[in-house]
């Protein structure tokens, strides 16, 4: 028969039951994608500059945004998560709807120069006021809501320092896109929304997955000695 003090005396939960952090992989594929989701969020747009080389405006604009209701229709037949194509779709439509009224090939880039430029002043703005967007973010895509990173003032210097790196680079790559619109370079804008897209986002997240990781490992009180 089991006591009172006997239950009492057993703690609620066991920090080591608390569920850890996924693997930094884990983090990454599941924000990016995946491969798969990396190659079918690239689709449309790869089919937007091929067909308006070797085409014309409206055949191109047709073409991706069939190919990315094709990749989407295709992800919800196999029931496959379709946020990345959902939101691949929607970006392309939007410049797609763009372009095809004005009759200007490089309007299909507009919409994502706009929200570059949007995205990255809002990172800059949210360090500049201490509620840095990077820690916000984390706290709803990694940590289930918690944000117990407020209270840590090396978590909340940390991912102030990161938001800063997010916005710099953010900008930082989309003034180059907005250069080449400017220019009426339309080819040369088509390759830099490639080449400049996934790669520097997956660079800053791998950076910031990691960062935060060592940091918090290096906050975390140490294991008390066995007796």
């Amino acid at each position: 028969m089991t006591t009172g003090q006997d239950r009492a005396a057993q703690p609620d939960t066991d920090p080591q039951d608390e569920e850890p952090l996924p693997t930094i992989a884990e983090q990454m594929a599941d924000q990016l994608g995946g491969w798969r989701g990396l190659v079918e969020s690239s689709i449309p747009v790869v089919v937007f500059v091929v067909a308006n080389i070797i085409g014309e405006l409206r055949p191109a604009v047709i073409a991706s945004i069939a190919i990315a209701v094709l990749i989407a229709g295709l992800r919800l037949a196999q029931r496959r998560p379709i946020r990345h194509a959902v939101n691949g779709l929607f970006g392309v439509g939007v410049g797609a709807a763009i372009a095809w009224r004005t009759g200007d090939e490089r309007d299909f880039y507009l919409p994502g120069i706009l929200y570059g430029i949007g995205y990255g002043v809002a990172l800059l703005i949210s360090a500049a006021i201490r509620q840095p967007l990077v820690g916000w973010i984390w706290s709803v895509l990694v940590a289930k809501g918690r944000s117990e990173w407020r209270s840590d003032p090396k978590l909340v210097r940390t991912f102030t320092q990161l938001t800063v790196l997010w916005g710099v680079v953010w900008l930082a790559k989309v003034g180059v896109q907005a250069g080449l619109y400017l220019a009426h370079q339309d080819t040369a804008l088509g390759v830099a929304r490639l080449a400049l897209g996934y790669p520097p986002y997956a660079l800053l997240l791998l950076i910031t997955v990691w960062t935060v990781r060592r940091v918090t490992r290096e906050s975390s009180p140490a294991p008390l000695p066995s007796a």
